[in-house]
């Protein structure tokens, strides 16, 4: 564990001194409803202008709030990126770095114990997917949960919320809605059944979605990429792939993200039906993305922006509607924790790394904010880490990559005119001094946080 978990199981949560949930009360709080998918990728919305897929309750929501279009999650995969949204902490700082660990107790105040600590009901409905069992409400803070490890799990969501709103306690509520697509397209891209249920057979490639512009791999490409995909052929069946199946693949991300978006305007059809939409604030977003045929990849991990880059959309009632912000850089992970005690006037634990985006809401032209994002990455199988890490510093314009081995370890891509990430200039001369800058970001980060990650031109690094 990084220096942050070492310091506050030390010190305990009573030594420091901090009354978790403290603040205002829940006494005239706003509802909170957090919608979550899982492998969805930023630009898989109609409304982020994706004609291949139709998504109708996630553009609602869009319509109705703020979308960010430069939001990052904490790490491409599932537990680590779900890890920093529960704990406010990137998933190093606890070796929650792949899919398997397990915790016997919280390092931290989790967010649904602080919500809880605040007035509020916390329930999770979906997918958990956490390192602490779901058991363990004194813990994690939720008093129902909800799971099913099995089949079926999105279509039973809309219904067990509908339940829980029927038995109102005077309090407002904290619900997780976590759904499981379109991660289905791990199974399908197998030849597996899809566990959330079938789609139909994808239709000759040339009626499919066109290849994105980004499909050829870069030359220049880091070499661990490729290697990892060679060393885990069930992550990855697809190497090897021609165009054709390419298309056929992108066809059916498209009919995952259209099956879940129709259970979420379910969900949203409850919160409508009980009474209790204009007193509850959604945030919407997805653990991480999915690389849908960009430089021949799926799945996640690797740092290009398919697998990085998600949805992150807030609509609160009363707010000025329909707006796209590019500008500010989001943590999609970090930042859910800070932002939902703000909307619920708690008093956060002073460990967050991430920034209430609140401030962006109502006045963003005026709001001070970062300058940089990191989001970091383990190469993983589901039987743990494969010891190969990655760490990406994104800033307005461009964007720095680095693997912890092989050859071409390093990337630099001008996001405003490559933001298909083509075109690595991590060796032109005119831009040296940008690219050291990124490194020093980079190595200060890895102070702070206590990573051991080896950045180029930084003592005992390559």
């Amino acid at each position: 564990m990084g220096w942050l978990g070492v310091l506050l199981v030390g010190w305990g949560v009573v030594g420091l001194g901090w009354a978790w949930g403290a603040g205002d009360g829940a006494k005239g709080a706003p509802n909170l409803l957090f919608i979550l998918t899982d492998q969805q990728y930023a630009g898989a919305m109609s409304c982020a202008g994706n004609l291949d897929v139709s998504t109708p309750a996630i553009d609602s929501l869009a319509a109705r709030g703020v979308r960010f279009e430069s939001a990052y999650c904490s790490q491409p995969l599932c537990l680590p990126s779900r890890v920093a949204m529960v704990t406010g902490a990137y998933p190093h700082e606890f070796e929650a770095t792949h899919n398997a660990p397990k915790w016997e107790r919280a390092l931290v105040p989790l967010l649904g114990s602080v919500l809880s600590a605040g007035g509020y009901q916390c329930a999770w409905f979906g997918k958990w997917h956490l390192p602490l069992e779901p058991s363990k409400t004194a813990e994690h803070g939720f008093a129902i949960v909800e799971h099913d490890r099995g089949r079926g799990n999105d279509e039973r969501i809309a219904g067990a919320v509908s339940r829980f709103l029927a038995r109102p306690d005077g309090r407002p509520f904290f619900v997780v809605a976590s759904f499981t697509n379109p991660h289905n397209i791990c199974e399908w891209a197998r030849g597996e059944p899809t566990p959330e249920g079938p789609i139909p057979p994808p239709p000759p490639p040339e009626a499919c979605p066109a290849l994105p512009q980004n499909y050829e791999i870069p030359f220049d490409e880091p070499e661990v990429i490729r290697a990892i995909q060679a060393r885990h052929p069930p992550g990855y069946p697809t190497t090897g792939w021609a165009p054709d199946r390419w298309r056929q693949y992108r066809w059916a991300y498209c009919r995952l993200v259209e099956k879940v978006d129709a259970e979420v305007r379910r969900l949203l059809d409850v919160i409508e039906e009980r009474g209790v939409a204009g007193t509850t604030i959604v945030i919407f977003s997805s653990d991480h993305g999915d690389g849908n045929g960009a430089h021949r990849w799926n799945q996640k991990q690797v740092l290009y922006e398919e697998a990085t880059r998600v949805p992150f959309v807030i609509t609160t009632p009363g707010m000025r509607a329909g707006r796209v912000d590019r500008d500010h850089l989001i943590d999609a992970g970090l930042d859910l924790y800070p932002t939902l005690c703000d909307f619920a006037r708690v008093k956060p634990p002073p460990h967050l790394r991430g920034r209430s985006v609140r401030p962006l809401l109502e006045d963003a032209a005026s709001a001070s904010w970062r300058e940089h994002v990191v989001c970091e990455t383990e190469f993983a199988a589901n039987s743990g880490g494969m010891g190969i890490s990655g760490r990406l510093v994104r800033t307005g314009r461009y964007k720095y990559i680095c693997y912890s081995e092989g050859g071409r370890r390093e990337q630099f891509f001008d996001i405003q005119k490559d933001p298909g990430e083509s075109l690595n200039l991590i060796g032109v001369p005119e831009l040296a001094a940008g690219i050291r800058e990124h490194r020093e970001r980079l190595a200060r980060w890895c102070r702070e946080t206590g990573d051991a990650f080896p950045v180029p031109g930084t003592a005992g690094s390559p």
